[in-house]
């Protein structure tokens, strides 16, 4: 396992081999609102630009990369680090996208294997499934600040809500989806009413400040074989869940923590999940089909209608696909074609390719950085 002097020298010899054009991207600064996408098989976050699609900057980054998130400043990157030729890994690298250079990693010690990112409430979401746990990381004191055990097999991907009360996960090898929620949990009774001395009334309860905290309430709500990319309706009453390795999509009710249904869909090997930002059409990313799309074993993706359940279209995106990013901002989609090194980009609003983001080697993760 590497230790954090380790890794700084990694990350030092890094930056020096990318040196010839890590020095000509610096000249193009990194846009307000900028597009990360990594790059496996060459271990490097690239940063794009969302209007001409262009590459304006390449940081190298750890091993095995998956998942990439943006601070709420968007001046700071963080990528898991999965796995590698050693075994499971303990490291997120971290990216400064203004100097567009990579930064002391955190060393998350026993939390191996870390893959699901999310940034919320000024602080780093992370799922770690050598540990069946997801932890958070304080960027401000540096600390890991909470831990949560799952006890699921393979905590995969994580999504905190806005007031922090509720996380979900999706836990591949045990087919399950976690609704992790803050609840009150009650103090001890306090005595009954009754006359006390003097004729007075006793105690009505329990003394101020006594009992009421708060704790963390776990529901593991069975999905499908490999349930993996997942995403919450932007209503927040559903949790929709694909599941690689039944070729199904599951629908769970979010309030009442139980699924609805499960259904097929022609994608094989469902990776990633993700509704459109007005909430009526769920796209659906496989690896399961190779180069050629349908003439090999299925569409790369499809899409969803999320009223009717129906697939609407299917798309050939010329390879296996991973990862999938929305653009709140625009009618469009990026989808990750990690089997055939590029980005796809996808118009929502009659869900045809309107172009790619080409050559990358083995692209996955993506995320919006938007500086503040």
């Amino acid at each position: 396992m590497l230790t954090k002097k380790m890794w700084g020298v990694a990350a030092a010899v890094a930056t020096t081999l990318a040196f010839g054009f890590h020095v000509a991207a610096q000249s193009t600064p990194t846009p307000a609102r900028a597009l990360l996408v990594l790059e496996k098989d060459t271990t490097q976050l690239d940063i794009i630009d969302p209007n001409s699609l262009k590459i304006v900057a390449k940081v190298p980054v750890g091993p095995d990369p998956h998942e990439v998130i943006a601070s709420a400043d968007g001046k700071t990157a963080y990528v898991s680090d999965y796995m590698g030729r050693g075994g499971m890994h303990h490291i997120l690298t971290v990216i400064d996208l203004v100097a567009q250079k990579p930064l002391e990693p955190i060393d998350l010690g026993a939390l191996e294997a870390p893959h699901g990112l999310d940034f919320i409430g000024g602080e780093l979401y992370f799922t770690a499934e050598g540990a069946k746990a997801i932890g958070r990381y304080n960027p401000a004191t540096r600390k890991i600040d909470w831990i949560m055990g799952t006890g699921e097999d393979r905590t995969h991907m994580v999504w905190v809500s806005k007031d922090l009360t509720k996380i979900v996960t999706s836990n591949v090898a045990s087919g399950t989806v976690s609704i992790i929620e803050q609840v009150q949990q009650a103090g001890p009774p306090g005595p009954p009413p009754g006359a006390g001395p003097g004729g007075q009334r006793g105690p009505q309860g329990p003394p101020s400040g006594f009992g009421g905290q708060k704790t963390w309430e776990v529901t593991d709500v069975p999905a499908g074989r490999g349930s993996e990319g997942f995403d919450v309706s932007p209503d927040g009453t559903q949790i929709w869940t694909a599941n690689a390795q039944d070729n199904t999509a599951t629908i769970i009710d979010f309030a009442a923590k139980k699924d609805i249904t499960t259904f097929p869909i022609s994608v094989r090997g469902a990776n990633r999940l993700k509704f459109t930002p007005d909430g009526k059409y769920v796209l659906i990313s496989g690896l399961g089909a190779g180069p050629g799309g349908g003439s090999s074993g299925g569409p790369n993706a499809v899409v969803i209608d999320a009223a009717t359940h129906k697939e609407i279209r299917q798309l050939d995106l010329g390879g296996g696909s991973a990862g999938i990013l929305m653009d709140p901002v625009g009618d469009r989609a990026f989808v990750a074609v990690s089997g055939g090194n590029k980005v796809a980009v996808i118009n929502l609003r009659n869900f045809t390719v309107t172009g790619y983001i080409a050559p990358l080697a083995q692209p996955d993760g993506m995320a919006w950085a938007v500086r503040h």
